[in-house]
């Protein structure tokens, strides 16, 4: 035999009679006008510690690559990456590749020069360009010091991931004004 439970007694609701009690007791009543938010407190600034210290990396190694010996107006180009055979080297400078595209950089300050050569070299990888040409010039009209855009055009070649090796051109594809360059494949 199953005992069934009781239901729960109802809980103590008020009555209609005690809801009007404490109307009563209470009296009218109006509305609060609405409180204004707290003011918020500022978010903090981003911090740009990542691009100052890139920008303090760059500035450092740029300050290195000056302190070392500047190239001469006579002076010839040449480097390559450890990958690349010194044969390879040796026919470049003899200008066994033929150079596919080239850049002239005469007129231009060092600035405009260091744009044209990024946007240069970024465009000749994007088309699978092996070999270029870029003219630097051999520096008659930069300061007694040293060639500015030929130091330049040296220092920005030895920098870039995409560049596998550079020679001075020969003398009939520009000698020491003009550097033929080998690039990365893309991948």
């Amino acid at each position: 035999m199953t005992r069934r439970r009781a239901p729960d007694p109802a809980p103590d609701l008020p009555s209609d009679d005690d809801a009007a009690l404490f109307r009563a007791a209470i009296g009218p009543v109006r509305e609060l006008p609405a409180a204004p938010e707290p003011p918020r407190a500022r978010p903090p600034r981003p911090s740009t510690r990542m691009a100052e210290r890139d920008d303090a990396e760059a500035r450092s190694e740029f300050r290195q690559l000056l302190d070392g010996p500047l190239l001469q107006a006579g002076d010839s180009m040449q480097y390559r990456r450890d990958e690349v055979p010194g044969r390879v080297l040796r026919r470049l400078g003899r200008g066994e590749y033929a150079a596919q595209e080239e850049l002239d950089l005469h007129h231009s300050d060092s600035a405009q020069a260091t744009a044209l050569l990024r946007l240069f070299l970024r465009d000749a990888v994007d088309a699978g360009i092996g070999c270029v040409r870029i003219i630097h010039g051999k520096g008659r009209n930069s300061s007694p010091d040293a060639p500015i855009l030929k130091n330049l055009v040296d220092r920005l070649l030895r920098q870039r991931a995409d560049v596998l090796a550079f020679h001075t051109a020969p003398a009939a594809q520009g000698g020491t004004g003009a550097v033929l360059v080998l690039l990365r494949p893309r991948r």
